[in-house]
Formats: C-alpha cells, sequence, structure tokens
C-alpha cells in the first residue's frame, strides 16, 4: 500500500492511490459537462477583491474569505526564518483566494453579450477559512470541479434537472448511502425579496454522505447576471451550476470500498451502470464510456507493468 495521505492545517498531501481517484472523477464529470456542450476552460487561480466585492462576497461569506497580499521590503523585519508576517509588514491585499470554482466564470463573463444558452464547465482550486479541519472531509484548500450554465431561466432549471438526476444515480450505482438536502446560500440580502424567494423555493441542495456535502445544485437566479452585466436577449442571464468538492468525494469512496483501487473499479462500473441505464445511451454517456474504457485500459497497463517489474 502506498504512504498514506496526509492533511495537516487543513493543507493536504494526496499519495498516488488518491490522486489516482481524484482524476478519475474529474474526468467523470467534466466529461458530464462536455458530453452536452459545455466549454471545458482554466480560469486564474486568484480574483480581484474589488470584484469579488461586487458580488457581495464580503458581506456574505467573510468567515471564508483569505486574501494575498505582497511583503512590504520597507517595512518588513529583519528576520531570516519568519513563522508569519504582521499586518504592518505587508501590502494592501488586492487579490483573493476564491472559495467557489464559479466565481471566476461570472467574472470572466461580465460585460458580455451572449449569443446563446452556455455551459462552462472548470476545476478550480478553492480555499475556505473554517473553524476546524478534519482529514480530506474539510480542507482549507481543496479542488472543486463546476458545471455552470448561463443562459434563460428554462435552460438553467433544465440544467439543474438533468444534473440532479446524474448525481442521484450515480450515488445509488455506487451504493453510497446518500440524503438529498435543501441549503441555503446567503448571497442575497437576507430582508430582501430575494431571500424571501430563497426560503420558499431553496436555491441550493446538497448530496449528503456520512453527514458530509460531496456535490450540490444550485441556482442563482439573475443575481449574477444583473451584478456582472451579462445578457441574452437584451435580459440579465439566469446561471446554475453543479459542484464536485473531489477530496470530500475521496474521503467517502476510500471509507466505503477501504482502497483507492477498489474505489476506482467502483466509479468506472457506476458510470458505465448509469450510461446504459434506460432506453436510450445520450451522447454525453457515449462520450464518458468511451473516455472511461480509455482510462481503464490504461491504469490496467500500469498495473501490469509493475506486476512485470
Amino acid at each position: 500500500m502506498s504512504a498514506p495521505t496526509r492533511a495537516d492545517h487543513g493543507l493536504t498531501v494526496l499519495d498516488a492511490g488518491a490522486t489516482a481517484l481524484l482524476r478519475t472523477l474529474d474526468g467523470l464529470f467534466e466529461r458530464w459537462g462536455t458530453g452536452t456542450g459545455a466549454l471545458s476552460m482554466t480560469m486564474p487561480p486568484l480574483l480581484p477583491v474589488a470584484d469579488l466585492a461586487r458580488l457581495d462576497f464580503y458581506d456574505n461569506f467573510p468567515h471564508q474569505a483569505l486574501v494575498v497580499a505582497p511583503l512590504d521590503l520597507a517595512g518588513r523585519r529583519a528576520d531570516p526564518r519568519p513563522l508569519a508576517f504582521g499586518g504592518d509588514e505587508l501590502e494592501p491585499a488586492e487579490l483573493a483566494l476564491p472559495s467557489a470554482a464559479c466565481f471566476a466564470v461570472y467574472l470572466h463573463h461580465a460585460g458580455m453579450a451572449l449569443d446563446a444558452d452556455t455551459t462552462v464547465t472548470v476545476l478550480g482550486r478553492c480555499f475556505r477559512r473554517e473553524e476546524r479541519y478534519q482529514g480530506l472531509r474539510r480542507l482549507l484548500g481543496f479542488h472543486m470541479r463546476e458545471v455552470v450554465a448561463l443562459g434563460s431561466r428554462a435552460f438553467t432549471e433544465r440544467h439543474l434537472t438533468a444534473f440532479d438526476a446524474r448525481i442521484t444515480a450515480f450515488c445509488t450505482a455506487l451504493g453510497l448511502p446518500f440524503r438529498k438536502e435543501a441549503a441555503t446560500d446567503p448571497f442575497y440580502d437576507r430582508q430582501g425579496q430575494r431571500a424571501l424567494l430563497q426560503r420558499l423555493s431553496p436555491v441550493k441542495h446538497e448530496y449528503v454522505v456520512d453527514d458530509l456535502a460531496i456535490a450540490s445544485v444550485n441556482v442563482h437566479r439573475n443575481f449574477f447576471g444583473e451584478r456582472c452585466d451579462i445578457s441574452l436577449a437584451g435580459e440579465p442571464v439566469y446561471t446554475s451550476c453543479a459542484a464536485f468538492g473531489l477530496e470530500r468525494w475521496l474521503s467517502v469512496l476510500r471509507n466505503h470500498f477501504g482502497d483507492w483501487e477498489a474505489a476506482i473499479d467502483a466509479v468506472h462500473t457506476a458510470a458505465e451502470e448509469i450510461c446504459t441505464a434506460g432506453d436510450a445511451v445520450d451522447a454525453a454517456c457515449q462520450a464518458v464510456r468511451a473516455a472511461d474504457e480509455a482510462v481503464r485500459m490504461a491504469a490496467h497497463a500500469v498495473r501490469d507493468a509493475g506486476g512485470a517489474a
């Protein structure tokens, strides 16, 4: 067995087996998006503080916020091995570490008039300050795969319906004892009309295993369309997203299947099962099936090579 995965102070090192499972899962979730027309993009690792402030991030998520500041060379103390830097040793922090991958998608599209309904998928390195950290379940820095829809209200609702069905089928095929729960996101003024709508019609649902949310589907109505001036046919777009916390999936699958290799095999089997269920196999499943077969063959080739050595 490979060296154990370590997580200290919310920062983790994934061993080879954990890394293989993370890549397998991320590839699958990405293909769920690209198989239905999503553009796969890479977003910057940092975002301007001013841009996140425009989205009310620091009003709604101040407890999670982490910012980046350069050293003030004039004010820095002469300590060759500092354990930390004080505020008087830093220049103003104008960049932030994102807590979710979708923020960069909305900011990238700011000021755009879309020609059609649009879907984008991204893998983000995300960061959240927490009161406590717990192995792979709760980390300071982690990977998040998101599939984001921007367009008409009907389009973003169909996006969530499709991903709800796919996540539910996948968890069921894996044999995970999951439950779907309504949750809240404080994107809106708590006393405003949107907050009332959120209480009447939840905008966030989480898929929970062992009291841990491993995925969610989220609708933001036209909040980001308005704040980022993203339009379609002259009106602010609606947005929705499906999000997957990859290290949380690793934690759940390792506990459920006992080791990384068994979890990887189970993911491939479950992906194939949900693709073959029903009367027809859609284009997304065909893409997933072809890619998963290639990944499976490559994995077996690596194992065979290792055994021969």
